[in-house]
C-alpha cells in the first residue's frame, strides 16, 4: 500500500502534507502535488493534514488512474520537502470536481 494524491489537490496545492512527511516523498507540479509510490512508507501522517482531503491510500476503489499519475509525475517533477506558497485562489478550487483536465504537467519550483 501507498498513499497517493488525487484530484482534490489540483489548483489547491495547500502543501500542509509536505511538512509532516518523514521521508520527503512529495513532488511538486505547477498546480498539483504527487507522492512517489516507491518512496512512501505508508505511515499515513499526511492524509489528515490535507485540507482538501486529496490524499488517499491506493487501496481505495476506483483510484488506479491517480496511482498512475502519481507514479508518472514523481519521476519528473522536483522534490519538495517544506511547505511553499499555496495558490491565492486555492480556497475557491477546494471543493470543485472535474479538475483533471486542469492538471498541468509542468513542474513546480521544488525546494531541494
Amino acid at each position: 500500500m501507498t498513499y497517493i494524491v488525487t484530484e482534490n489537490c489540483i489548483k489547491c496545492k495547500f502543501q500542509d502534507c509536505v511538512e509532516v512527511c518523514p521521508v520527503d516523498c512529495f513532488y511538486e507540479g505547477e498546480n498539483f502535488l504527487v507522492i512517489h509510490p516507491d518512496e512512501c512508507i505508508d505511515c499515513g501522517v499526511c492524509e489528515p493534514e490535507c485540507p482538501a482531503e486529496a490524499i488517499l491510500p491506493d487501496t481505495e476503489p476506483g483510484i488506479e488512474q491517480w496511482l498512475d499519475i502519481n507514479t508518472k509525475f514523481s519521476a519528473v517533477w522536483p522534490n519538495i520537502t517544506r511547505k511553499g506558497e499555496e495558490p491565492s485562489d486555492a480556497e475557491e478550487w477546494r471543493d470543485k470536481s472535474g479538475k483533471l483536465e486542469m492538471l498541468s504537467e509542468n513542474p513546480g519550483k521544488g525546494d531541494g
